[in-house]
């Protein structure tokens, strides 16, 4: 599995990117894989305040629907609304295709974040 060591990544098989006072967030490799084919993605509106593991979407793909669970809290500032019409390129680079950016509410989450070696720990 394809575990970028510049991530931040939860248990819940979500990764996070971290920008200045920004989170990007997106699934994981492993997410994409065992979901298989991805056909739709539910998205949060711009504005909408999630706290950490709050549901903020569901990806579906045709073996299953899987909440999308927000690793640290925050308000959304942006969607990736090209997986509206193209869901599928979570499949084809889940790290190239974040879902949704986030103002980090507390950058005092992100430590409890698994880094890329802990991530690739537990998918063993």
């Amino acid at each position: 599995m394809n575990v970028p060591k510049e991530l931040l990544y939860s248990k819940d098989h979500e990764w996070v990117k971290v920008e200045g006072n920004k989170a990007y967030i997106g699934i994981t490799d492993y997410a994409q894989s065992s979901l298989g084919d991805i056909v739709f993605v539910e998205l949060p509106s711009e504005g909408d305040e999630f706290a950490a593991h709050d549901t903020f979407g569901v990806v579906e793909s045709v073996k299953a629907a899987s909440d999308l669970f927000a690793p640290v809290s925050g308000t959304v500032l942006e969607i990736n609304t090209a997986l509206e019409d193209n869901p599928e390129v979570l499949n084809a680079d889940a790290y190239a295709n974040w879902i949704i950016a986030v103002e980090l509410k507390d950058a005092e989450e992100l430590k409890s974040l698994l880094s890329a070696e802990a991530y690739a720990d537990i998918l063993e």
